[in-house]
Order: C-alpha cells, then structure tokens, then sequence
C-alpha cells in the first residue's frame, strides 16, 4: 500500500458509521476505501463484556439498505451485532489491519499516514466512533495499588474479577448494567450522577411513536433537540432499558459521586467511610481524542466542530457517528444511516462542482 495514490475517498473505520457511509457512497456512484485497524470488521462490539445487550429493540437496529437478523422487539447481543456488521462489510472495500496515524491538508485534499504507507484523498471520512478513547480520571492514580482498576471497557465478565467487593464509577447505562450483573455474587456500590430515565412503558409500548420521538424530534434542528444537544457530551444520553431503581432491588449500594482518595488509597464518598473494595470498574465513558488530525477544529470538550458532520474549515473532511451529530440517534445502528446519506450528498455535491470547475478549465 505504500506510496499509492487514491483519489477518491477515505474512510477511517470499519465500524457501523464507516460501513453506512461507504454503503451510501456507493449507492451515489463514488468511490472509496475504509481501512480499519482491528483484524475484522465490528471488533469493537467482540470486544465489549460478555452480557452486553442492545437498549434498541431490532427492529431500530438496520443499517442502510440490509435488515438486522433478529426478531422485532428483541434486543440484539454483543455477537449479534459484530455479525450483522461483519456480513454488511463483506460487500464493502474494507482493508483490515491498517491503522491511520495521521491525516494532514494537501493542497485540495489529504495525505493520510497509516500503518502500511501513506495514501492521498480527494476526501476523507472519519468515522472512528464516539468510544475509542476510554476515560478514567487522575484520581485513579491516587488510589492503592492493591486495588484491581479497569475501564468499563475491559470489563467481560464477573469470574475475570478477583474475589471481593467493586465500586463502579458511573452510573450511566454501562455503569448500572455492569453494577447488577456484579451483585447477583458479590458486594457492589455504584456511585455517580444518575441520567434521566426513559421510562420501559415508552419502549415496550410506544413502539413506533418512541422510536420517531428519540430519531426524529430530538434533533439538532428541533428546539427540544437543539437543547438537549448543547450538553450531550458532557452528561451523556438518557438511561433505556435499565434504570437505577434496578439496580437498587439487585442489592447495588448507590452512592454519591466519588470525592477523593484516602490517604491509605481508598476511595472516599460525602457521609461514607472510605470503602474497603478488590475493584473499581471505571464506568466513566470516552474523551475524544483528534490530535492525529491536523488542523481540526475542536470545541471546549474535544469534540469536532462541523456542520452535520462536514469539517466547513477543512474542505473535504467529514465525520460520521459523532455523538449527537445531527440526533440522538446518530451513534447507533438504526440512526447512523442518516447522517451518513448527509455526509454522502456533500461528497456528491463537491465531487461535481470540482468536475465542473475541471470542464471550465478545460474550455478556456
């Protein structure tokens, strides 16, 4: 691959927001390549723990142009999903293996650093996913080092724990998730600031009307939605499926949001003794990391700064799969078509007008 000259489009990440932009592309005649670094398509998901469930009923779950293989109204596991994007990536270009480095401006497009050589592109999407960055805050660092710590991340399953009490930090979906499966053989606190729940009624009977409501209403260009978007990143999406109330009756103690660190290096809570655990699972989501883009303009939480997903400072750069990019839905399965086709018709758009500036050039 080294030296190769693409003209056409990159897309970074064979992911579900990679393999619906490439999908979209494809059906407007434009060519690209996707090269991701895992070993397979949908890694990712393998990579997730062992119990993980979709909080989308399949039915919300089909990405562009191919149907999710589950019955309507249940909800996909881990391995579902990593098939489904598998067999959608067998018709796709994908190069597995590769990994980009860099991406730098070049004249009216880019040069792309990667594991196995530089490229050039008229075009380039990224489409790395709003969860390849894991957080975990500094206080981790103060903490004894008899404690196991893990992101939420690399969590797979209760045995892979060493035997005693966990604290998990986060009580967001994945926090309370993790924190019931623990407690059905072990003491486990859960500490955070709990999102607002959507209620299970509105899932299991809204059927449609919940789905048009989260896909349709709350959007960057509904004043709900345009609310909702100003802090998304910083408090994260609404509790579906699980609330903490379920992991109050699975016997989770709930805490405050975690303070400090004792001097003997357990963690301290408002009103509690310092806890005495084997583990702390971080629950405590991804920090957007685009250092390896240059030039990309960034907002105060570091996340990039585009126009449903176009980079309008940057040409010819475009994201898909961003959190909250155009809606709520625009992180999973059944939403990222949508700004995927978007991103598509700019390419489409600016691909003409670059040939139609190329026939003016050519009559004078």
């Amino acid at each position: 691959m080294a030296g190769h000259q693409l003209g056409g489009t990159i897309i970074v990440g064979a992911g579900q927001a990679g393999l619906a932009a490439a999908f979209q592309l494809r059906a407007r005649g434009i060519g690209c390549r996707i090269l991701e670094a895992a070993e397979s398509p949908g890694q990712g998901w393998r990579d997730r723990w062992d119990s993980l469930r979709l909080f989308t009923p399949a039915q919300y779950c089909s990405l562009p142009g191919m149907e999710f293989p589950a019955p309507g109204g249940s909800f996909p596991t881990r391995d579902q999903v990593a098939a489904y994007l598998s067999a959608y990536a067998e018709a796709l270009p994908v190069t597995t293996g590769v990994s980009v480095t860099g991406i730098h401006r070049d004249g009216a497009g880019f040069t792309v650093d990667t594991s196995a050589g530089t490229l050039t592109a008229s075009q380039v999407v990224i489409a790395t996913g709003a969860t390849s960055t894991p957080f975990i805050p500094d206080m981790a660092s103060k903490l004894s080092p008899a404690i196991h710590q893990l992101h939420s991340s690399g969590y797979r399953n209760a045995p892979a724990l060493p035997d005693g009490g966990v604290l998990v930090v986060g009580a967001a979906t994945s926090g309370i998730e993790i924190a019931v499966e623990l407690a059905a053989d072990r003491r486990v606190w859960l500490a955070g600031r709990v999102p607002f729940h959507i209620p299970d009624a509105v899932i299991n009977h809204a059927g449609g009307a919940y789905w048009h409501f989260i896909h349709r209403v709350l959007t960057r260009s509904t004043p709900l939605g345009k609310k909702i978007a100003r802090d998304f990143t910083a408090q994260g999406g609404p509790l579906i499926s699980i609330s903490i109330a379920d992991a109050q009756n699975a016997g989770v103690a709930c805490l405050s949001r975690l303070a400090e660190v004792a001097d003997d290096g357990h963690p301290v809570f408002a009103n509690h003794p310092p806890l005495d655990v084997a583990t702390i699972i971080w629950a405590t989501g991804y920090q957007p990391r685009f250092d390896w883009v240059d030039d990309v303009p960034v907002d105060g939480r570091g996340w990039p700064v585009t126009n449903r997903g176009e980079v309008e400072t940057l040409p010819g750069l475009y994201f898909v799969g961003m959190p909250f990019q155009y809606g709520l839905t625009s992180t999973l399965l059944g939403g990222v078509g949508r700004d995927a086709a978007h991103v598509a018709d700019r390419i489409a758009l600016r691909q003409k007008r670059g040939a139609g500036s190329a026939r003016e050039v050519r009559r004078a």
